[in-house]
């Protein structure tokens, strides 16, 4: 079929690149183009739909477990100043030399 189409100056741009890079001709790049951009419009009739399962966690209600790297750098912290306490702690019970 022969048509007259305008070409947004973006789009010409995209397809000369990529004429120059594949050595293809005008025709042959818009026509992969289209039916490239063309098919995933249209679904296969065999293609089954994604369904995502999901599955119970176990979190109490209210708990955000996208965060729950916000607790574990709570607990590192809390861990760093036990430790801490500990080390200061030995370091007053011992006889200055």
């Amino acid at each position: 079929m022969r048509t007259t189409v305008t070409i947004d100056p973006d789009v010409e741009h995209l397809l000369r690149t990529a004429m120059e890079r594949s050595g293809e001709s005008f025709k042959g790049i818009l026509n992969r183009a289209i039916r490239k951009g063309l098919a995933g419009e249209v679904p296969s009739p065999t293609a089954e739909p994604f369904v995502a399962r999901g599955w119970d966690m176990g979190c109490k209600a209210g708990v955000d477990i996208a965060s729950v790297h916000d607790l574990e750098h709570a607990w590192d912290v809390e861990r760093f100043l036990q430790i801490t306490a500990e080390r200061d702690r030995r370091k007053q019970r011992k006889p200055a030399d």
